[in-house]
Parts: C-alpha cells; sequence; structure tokens
C-alpha cells in the first residue's frame, strides 16, 4: 500500500530531507540546500518528472473571460493596482464594464510548489518582481491573505468577491471557478488547459537537463499557457529496505508509463514519450540495498 498526503511540496520536501518518508512529491526542484540536506537523512536523490500542470489564476467577479498579462497581474500581487477597473485592467478588456470592486488578493501560506511556478512566472515576466520578491516556493508577499494549499486559496477565491489567487487548475474546474485567460510570450491570450500545458511542456520535453529539473513558465507558443511545470516525485537513490525499494520502483515504473493514462481527466497534461524515456533512465539508476536493480 501506498499511504500518499496532499501536504504541499514544501511539506513534502521537509518530510524528505529528514528522512521520515519514502518519497516526497514536489512542484519545484530542490536548490542545493535541501539535496544536501536529503543527502545528510539518506544519501543522494533523484528527481523523477510525473506529470505536467497549469497553475489557474481565478477570479471572483461577474465577468467571463477576464484577460491579465503578466505586468499587470504582477502589479496586482506587488499591490500597486487595487481595483478591478483600473486603467491596465481595462486596457486588457476593452468593451467590458469592470466594476469599482476593490481587489482582494490571495496567496498560499504554506510552502508550495504551486508558488514556485507561480512566482518564477512573475520573475520572468516582471523586473520589479524579480528584484523586489523573486522566485521561491515560499516568498514574502507585497500584499493579501494567506491560505493553506490550493484548496485554502480556492475556497478563499470563492468565498471573497473581488477575489483573486492561483491554484492548480483542477481546483479551478472542479469548482467552478472562473480563470483569467493570460497573454502568453507569443501575444496570445489562452486559457488555462491540458492542452495549452502540453504545448509550453514540448519545449523543456526536448530540452532536458541531465539532472530533469526542467522549469518552462513562459513558454513560446502560439498555444502555450505560460504558467505551466513539472511535478517532480523526489527520491533516494539508494533504497535500503529491498523489499519496499523494489515496490516503490515498480510504483514509479507505473506512474511514468500505463499511469499517464489517467493525466487529462484530472487536468493534468501527460508526459511525452520522451520524458518517459529519461524517466525510465532515472528511475534505473535507483539502487536498492546498495545493488543494482535485478
Amino acid at each position: 500500500e501506498i499511504n500518499y498526503q496532499s501536504i504541499g511540496s514544501g511539506g513534502g520536501v521537509r518530510q524528505l530531507t529528514v528522512g521520515t518518508v519514502d518519497f516526497g512529491a514536489s512542484d519545484y526542484p530542490l536548490n542545493d540546500e535541501q539535496e544536501q540536506a536529503a543527502a545528510a537523512a539518506g544519501g543522494p536523490v533523484v528527481h523523477v518528472p510525473i506529470t505536467m500542470g497549469a497553475v489557474s489564476v481565478g477570479y471572483n467577479l461577474p465577468i467571463d473571460g477576464l484577460k491579465l498579462d503578466g505586468p499587470t497581474l504582477a502589479g496586482i500581487y506587488l499591490g500597486q493596482i487595487t481595483q478591478w477597473n483600473d486603467h491596465r485592467i481595462a486596457a486588457l478588456n476593452p468593451g467590458v464594464a469592470l466594476p469599482h470592486t476593490p481587489i482582494a488578493v490571495v496567496h498560499r501560506s504554506d510552502g508550495s510548489g504551486t508558488t514556485f511556478i507561480f512566482t518564477s512566472y512573475l520573475s520572468t515576466v516582471s523586473p520589479e518582481w524579480k528584484e523586489k520578491v523573486g522566485a521561491s516556493g515560499a516568498v514574502k508577499w507585497p500584499a493579501g491573505i494567506g491560505a493553506k494549499g490550493s484548496e485554502g486559496v480556492s475556497g478563499q477565491v470563492t468565498n471573497t468577491p473581488g477575489g483573486i489567487g492561483y491554484f492548480e487548475m483542477s481546483y479551478a474546474k472542479e469548482n467552478n471557478i472562473k480563470s483569467a485567460v493570460l497573454k502568453n510570450a507569443a501575444g496570445k491570450f489562452v486559457a488555462p488547459s491540458v492542452e495549452g500545458t502540453a504545448d509550453a511542456g514540448a519545449g523543456a520535453a526536448a530540452n532536458m537537463p541531465a539532472d530533469l529539473k526542467a522549469v518552462f513558465v513562459n513558454a513560446p507558443g502560439d498555444a502555450s499557457y505560460p504558467i505551466a511545470g513539472f511535478s517532480w516525485i523526489v527520491v533516494f537513490k539508494n533504497q535500503p529496505d529491498a523489499q519496499k525499494g523494489k515496490e516503490l520502483v515498480d510504483m514509479l515504473k507505473y506512474t511514468v508509463t500505463t499511469g499517464q493514462q489517467f493525466a487529462k481527466d484530472l487536468y493534468y497534461a501527460p508526459l511525452p514519450e520522451s520524458v518517459q524515456q529519461l524517466d525510465l533512465k532515472a528511475i534505473a539508476s535507483i539502487t536498492i540495498a546498495g545493488q543494482p536493480q535485478q
């Protein structure tokens, strides 16, 4: 049996780096400090991309198809744009009667891979955001209120007129929360979708680094959705328990191949074949009780 708890990427990484779990799942790759902590707890780790997901920017307004671009979204989260009828939002939505409603900014309060993807995007499209806040799983937010998990952020947006927040696309779809249509790197306005996520990830799949830690926000392409990224399973390269190690390897192999057929129904993009093959190579490098796999 596999006991999986959705405690946020930060929680998964922390549990892995103190050696209390067999694997962690994260929407951001471990940094050097985290890799060193993990190595002290259980040795080197392997990053295995398992799916590709989009981050929706949900909002609570009686308007469908609200358009935003990167600099405007950064301005909202920097606390510089505070009303929905601000001229910068109005310029992106000609002919739309925007209400004079305060913008209620909601962000994650816990360490989060979703936050990493979102702030990586803002750092790419806004030099001011990059300088003042930066990209990380946990940042010092200039504005707004915090909520735990995508469920917390989406719940706050749902219950707050004028609210805006970011969360996994599945929460927007399952809870019927309106998502902003974002201007991508090609200048096209694109709604979050499985197809747009797959298009964004195609370039990353063709240029994967050896450690498989690819980040592809604001990807090129007319149909690419700009706030998307990999989710990884992070696992110790040596599995000391022979039986558990074999079961873990089998689970990983299944997840990155046969299991990909379930991705679309869960609002994620299946891994391209090329990434599946790179994953299998990474999984094959895992040793069991100090010995190569049979």
